[in-house]
């Protein structure tokens, strides 16, 4: 374990982090909203730390290891969502606790979209426009994006790159160098936000608002800059861009690349975990329309619209809403909340376990069935007609173990704090999911959760956007000995 380069490639991702508060920066002395001097301060204070964190150690050159990636991810991810609250607390329009701008810092940085604020419309512009680059920086993993810049640094990237993706994947290295990779992956995620905000635009969003909302759509984050979310605008053309950008940031961005570079839509068509996870959501949102018609709550073409998004928007794990959804049957969204577990594809923006280890564990069930009809046969277990080794399927059932584990003893931390048990399970499933949208006591927002319970919430944001192993392997004592 080598703490001074760690040390170093921190310091120096908190110094480049400094960098994006010169945007809302700009946009507050533009409005003169007296939000200046706040961002000012954090910028200040986050770029002298990464500086004092960089420089007794700039001169530390050792190769990264793999227990290295781990560390450096996890403590940057949690170092980020404390200084990235600073803007929050130090802004006294907003009026928030400590807590609260950590919250809110966190569930921006992990894309999860929960919020402690209220009347987000009287809001200045520049905070605003803050909280959706931190979802937006979020979405993509910066972590990802700073590999991009770390070898000009001297500084290998890939082992941050694994730490940053674990799991099972189908081939995340799209080019022959991870730097190529990196820059692949953002070219295609700004190419996809840009077409978002323009379609926004042209439906009728103001600029500013196009802009914004593409952020939170892309990285499927769910910030939006009004209280009523989508359902501000009243705009059916909304919802359907909405919706199309969100399914697009559900799918695994490098097969978003592979379709670009051979001009084809079959690829998507051809890859097994797009087809389960498209089937997935298809029928969650037909039992959804069904039953919204059935219950007389919607008309036809209205059940098919609020249906397909809401449902999208919660199995995405963006958390955009248009309606109060405690006026559907009770069972509609508990089912969303579920199928939210699942997130999306591998190398997408959700949050959740990710269709591909869903679709092994449903292959594996199959398989398993069919072993009891036939005991002698030799059934493989095949995706994508290539067989799945015995040791990823065992890597999915151990991360199904954990996220079980680590579900449940949060859900009893709530508990124990005093919160009833449909809202622990609700904002359980928020925060891990990165989902951000609840029900029952947190339908509304996090704000009235208490100082501790806010507490046990971002470390499950922050579980739930290192997919749980990044960080519960800082816990055990094996991965700090020599």
């Amino acid at each position: 374990m080598h703490f001074s380069i760690s040390f170093r490639i921190l310091g120096i991702l908190l110094m480049c982090f400094s960098s994006v508060l010169i945007t809302p920066l700009l946009l507050a002395l533009l409005e003169s909203d007296h939000t200046a001097p706040g961002f000012m301060s954090a910028m200040g204070i986050i770029f002298l730390s990464g500086l004092l964190m960089w420089f007794p150690v700039r001169k530390a050159s050792h190769e990264l290891r793999i227990r290295d990636g781990f560390l450096i991810t996890s403590l940057f991810w949690t170092v980020l969502g404390l200084f990235g609250a600073l803007p929050f607390a130090l802004t006294d329009a907003l009026d928030v606790t400590p807590m609260d701008a950590v919250f809110e810092s966190i569930s921006g940085l992990t894309s999860s979209g929960g919020t402690v604020l209220v009347g987000l419309d009287n809001l200045p512009q520049s905070i605003l426009l803050y909280r959706q680059m931190l979802q937006w920086l979020g979405g993509i993993g910066i972590i990802v994006v700073a590999v991009a810049i770390l070898p000009m640094l001297g500084i290998g990237g890939m082992q941050l790159y694994r730490a940053e993706i674990p799991g099972p994947s189908k081939d995340n290295k799209l080019t022959p160098r991870i730097t190529e990779t990196a820059k692949v992956l953002f070219a295609v995620y700004l190419a996809i936000t840009v077409g978002c905000a323009l379609a926004y635009y042209a439906v009728g969003m103001s600029a500013f608002d196009a802009v914004a909302h593409s952020f939170s759509t892309v990285s499927l984050g769910g910030f939006s800059t009004h209280d009523a979310s989508l359902g501000y605008y009243d705009s059916d053309a909304v919802l359907v861009v909405a919706t199309i950008f969100m399914f697009v940031s559900s799918i695994n961005f490098g097969l978003h690349f592979v379709a670009w570079r051979r001009k084809s839509l079959f690829v998507y068509r051809r890859d097994s975990e797009t087809r389960f996870y498209t089937i997935a959501v298809a029928s969650c949102m037909l039992i959804t329309i069904v039953c919204l018609v059935m219950w007389d709550i919607h008309g036809h073409s209205e059940s098919v619209l609020h249906g397909v998004f809401q449902v999208l928007s919660i199995i995405t794990t963006t958390g955009f809403s248009t309606e109060n959804l405690a006026a559907w049957p009770v069972a509609l969204p508990i089912m969303a909340i579920f199928f939210s577990c699942m997130g999306g594809c591998v190398g997408s923006t959700t949050g959740g376990i990710k269709a591909m280890r869903v679709m092994l564990v449903f292959k594996q069930g199959m398989r398993e069935l069919k072993q009891l009809v036939h005991p002698q046969a030799v059934i493989p277990l095949k995706v994508g007609g290539r067989r799945v080794e015995a040791t990823v399927v065992s890597a999915v059932w151990s991360f199904f173990a954990i996220y079980t584990s680590a579900f449940i003893v949060l859900l009893l931390l709530l508990m124990l704090i005093g919160m009833d048990f449909t809202t622990a399970f609700s904002a359980v499933a928020a925060t891990l999911n990165n989902l951000g949208m609840g029900i029952a006591g947190v339908s509304s927002g996090f704000g009235d959760v208490s100082e501790w319970g806010k507490a046990i919430l971002c470390f499950a944001m922050l579980l739930g956007r290192l997919e749980i192993f990044t960080l519960l392997v800082l816990f055990t004592p094996a991965f700090w000995r020599i």
